[in-house]
């Protein structure tokens, strides 16, 4: 059965805020046929980096970013689908991955079978990826309730979808959720690893896309430019497996330590109550930007 993939990102000043896009796009690149990447104008070489990836497989759309939008970070879904946008035509399925994540290569084949299995199903819009998100160092990964569990990244070439809200989703047609697989493949999520002084860097500029800057001086920036991951974190777990092996070289050379103890740990009032009712009951609260199949 013959089966044609695009995989699709959009990233802008990946030097200065030090986004693993390299690994990202490579972390996917082996099951897909061509890669489109929208790249923002930068004020980095962010260009060039791109360009030396795989020309054979990848095209770039040059873009520019409309700085006037501060609200809901949706120039990220707008930058989302000026790339999905330029996908070929003839194209199955669009795999989509952000600047900050990355597949493990134990979990292609997972992808690709999943792809291969539901290609003629038109029921299908999507595939649903698991999560780790990852924080203060490459060592430790997010266990409360704030982060979420799962999102689409594979999602059918049809133009009647597009990114949603801040390129977190997607949505087809009237603003309709789309009817999505669950599939055993997690994203690594690498957008709270960072030194700390880049992490509140980035912080400062991506909340231009959300707030104003009043907002920005009040709850962002800090007199010493520096991102205190311990203090705005309350539970975190291990994480004791491999990692993909195109970060080895990125984790290696990681400059900067952050250490927690994990006997700190402290659930919020709300996530005993979500964990007892999720227990009890099987009810679970995270938010779902997707219908499951039945």
């Amino acid at each position: 059965m013959s089966m044609k993939v695009s995989g699709f990102s959009f990233i802008k000043n990946a030097l200065i805020y030090d986004f693993p896009i390299v690994e990202a796009i490579k972390s996917i690149l082996p099951i897909c046929d061509e890669f489109v990447v929208a790249v923002g104008e930068s004020e980095d070489d962010t260009l060039e980096l791109i360009r030396k990836i795989d020309p054979r497989k990848i095209r770039i759309v040059e873009t520019q970013w409309d700085e006037s939008l501060r609200e809901g970070g949706q120039v990220l879904a707008l930058e989302t689908d000026k790339a999905f946008g330029k996908l070929s035509g003839d194209s199955d399925w669009a795999f989509y991955i952000q600047g900050d994540e990355v597949i493990h290569e134990k979990y292609l084949d997972v992808v690709y079978d999943a792809m291969l299995k539901y290609k003629d199903d038109k029921d299908i819009d999507g595939l649903l990826f698991k999560y780790l998100h990852f924080y203060g160092s490459y060592d430790y990964v997010g266990a409360s309730s704030k982060w979420y569990k799962h999102e689409i990244r594979v999602v059918r070439n049809d133009r009647s979808i597009y990114s949603y809200r801040d390129a977190q989703g997607f949505r087809k047609g009237e603003n309709e959720k789309l009817v999505v697989q669950p599939i055993n493949a997690y994203v690594y999520h690498y957008g709270w690893v960072k030194e700390p002084e880049t992490m509140q860097s980035k912080l400062e500029n991506n909340s231009k896309y959300w707030h104003d800057d009043q907002w920005i001086n009040e709850n962002i920036r800090t007199e010493n430019n520096s991102y205190a991951y311990d203090r705005h974190i309350k539970e975190l777990k291990l994480f004791q497996e491999e990692h993909p092996q195109v970060m080895k070289k990125r984790i290696e050379t990681k400059n900067w330590k952050f250490e927690y103890d994990i006997s700190r740990n402290s659930k919020s009032t709300k996530d005993k109550i979500k964990g007892f009712l999720n227990k009890a009951f099987g009810l679970d609260f995270s938010y779902k930007n997707y219908k499951l199949a039945k």
